[in-house]
């Protein structure tokens, strides 16, 4: 298990949140840049503490991914995914990119 404050494991929410903190910025101004309260940044900054489990790259596809991955080989069209998801077509290609990207990850960290 990693540190939990390892920038690796930390969204990019998380990590810029933190930078800010830790460049004294008022929570009420870290809020206010991120559309968001001061208790989900309070909440934010202390869910940075928890351990995460295994690497970025070990991470799942999300269901979303999965299926759409299996409608294309399935030989489905991006413009047909899109209508049954009532999603746009360059979102579907977006979501089958990041699959494949991560698809990719995950094989080369086995090699």
């Amino acid at each position: 298990m990693s540190h939990p404050t390892d920038p690796q494991y930390l969204r990019p929410i998380e990590r810029r949140v933190l930078d800010m903190h830790s460049d004294s910025v008022p929570l009420d101004e870290i809020a206010a840049r991120f559309r968001k309260t001061p208790e989900f940044v309070e909440r934010l900054i202390g869910w940075t503490d928890i351990p995460r489990n295994g690497s970025p790259s070990d991470r799942q596809l999300s269901p979303i991914q999965r299926r759409v991955l299996d409608l294309r080989s399935a030989g489905e069209s991006h413009a047909e995914i899109a209508v049954k998801f009532r999603k746009t077509e360059r979102y579907i290609r977006q979501v089958e990119g990041l699959a494949h990207f991560k698809e990719g990850q995950r094989l080369l960290s086995r090699a």
